[in-house]
């Protein structure tokens, strides 16, 4: 597929792959490690995201893409060039803010052909590219308006056309829709991606929102304190993950601890505080090992009563919630440990508070960690 934009045509040999290789940067004469030894690689005409807590070191992964830091270590390249050391207007990149950047002294129309401009491209040229791009943006009516008279939606659509106006080949964006309100927010998430698909366009999206991360990305590399804990498919990482962080991030899981008491052929057997037993399907872990056992609150199951069965659990309920489409339940087991039961709101029957129930979860649907070093708590604090 071919996309005219202007006088130029973007096709699938324009399209850039992006590689970091041991990429390293740190501040304050390096007690500060903001990336420490990334390896990415992203995709020709791929859409993917950072994601990850406030300070695990995305934004400043980009702005490395971008030529606006420079890596202490290792190597980054766009395409089959190695741009460690290159300016930013050499690297042929789009780069939207989370504020947007736009110039407040000017109009929409000398926002979007600002960069056209500055390049050299005559007048004509120019021209046509800003039109196009307004009109891919639904707003070529605007022309006339300074960002200050949009709205926060306007303003977003205005920076990424202004961003693409220049011919980039990749699209940076540094949470592009954190400033505005969770509608528009959701709403033009998938303006965003249909966008940067229907340009075929290669995409580093920086988000700390999972819901957006998983929304509009083809695959999602998860930080934390600098170095990235896995990437893949919203479906891999919520159905697979491969780090408890990852588990406890992406969706919501709750976590029950034990030691591994009988490994056989078919499953593993953990008893938790208070001899409770459940089964597992974990092949990685062998007798008397401690562990964190990670459970999905959609999969488990919640019956009145005491019930016995695999994997059955009884407590009573601490809370309650109607949350709309869905009820949330917190049930707290005779052992002392805690879970969280969410179901579709109508398939639900109302429970009181204090009542005895019974959870239960299939041995397939579980995730055993080894227990970490530094204690659970630890290990899953958002820093």
């Amino acid at each position: 597929m071919q996309v005219q934009v202007g006088s130029r045509i973007l096709g699938v040999s324009e399209m850039p792959d992006v590689k970091m290789l041991n990429v390293t940067k740190t501040f304050d004469k390096g007690r500060i490690v903001a990336v420490d030894h990334v390896d990415l690689f992203v995709h020709d005409k791929e859409y993917l995201t950072l994601l990850g807590p406030s300070g695990c070191g995305k934004t400043t992964t980009l702005r490395m893409v971008a030529g606006l830091v420079e890596p202490d270590e290792g190597e980054i390249y766009i395409g089959e060039g190695r741009v460690s050391g290159l300016p930013p207007e050499d690297r042929d990149i789009g780069y939207v803010f989370q504020q947007y950047a736009l110039f407040p002294h000017m109009d929409v129309w000398d926002n979007v052909t600002y960069g056209p401009l500055v390049k050299g491209w005559n007048e004509k040229k120019s021209e046509g590219i800003g039109r196009e791009m307004l009109e891919l943006v639904r707003l070529y009516e605007r022309t006339d308006a300074f960002p200050r008279e949009l709205s926060g939606g306007m303003q977003q659509r205005i920076a990424l056309a202004r961003a693409l106006a220049a011919g980039a080949k990749l699209l940076l964006l540094d949470e592009p829709l954190g400033a505005l309100d969770a509608k528009i927010r959701n709403e033009l998430r998938y303006e965003l991606r249909k966008l940067v698909k229907d340009l075929e366009l290669t995409a580093i999206h920086v988000t700390h929102d999972q819901g957006e991360a998983m929304a509009i990305s083809d695959r999602i590399a998860v930080m934390r304190k600098g170095k990235i804990l896995q990437v893949g498919t919203p479906q891999e990482l919520y159905m697979k993950p491969q780090h408890l962080f990852v588990a406890h991030f992406i969706g919501e899981s709750n976590f029950l601890e034990g030691y591994v008491s009988k490994v056989t052929k078919k499953e593993t057997v953990i008893e938790l505080r208070g001899g409770l037993m459940v089964r597992t399907l974990d092949k990685t872990h062998k007798e008397d090992d401690k562990v964190v056992i990670a459970v999905r609150p959609e999969v488990l199951t919640i019956e009145k009563g005491k019930k016995e069965g695999v994997n059955s659990l009884f407590g009573q309920v601490e809370k309650f919630r109607f949350e709309g489409t869905n009820t949330r339940c917190e049930i707290r087991f005779e052992n002392g440990d805690s879970a969280v039961v969410v179901r579709p709101a109508l398939m639900t029957e109302w429970l009181d508070v204090g009542e005895k129930v019974t959870v239960s979860f299939p041995v397939e649907k579980s995730f055993v960690f080894p227990y970490p070093k530094r204690g659970l708590r630890e290990e899953l604090t958002l820093e």
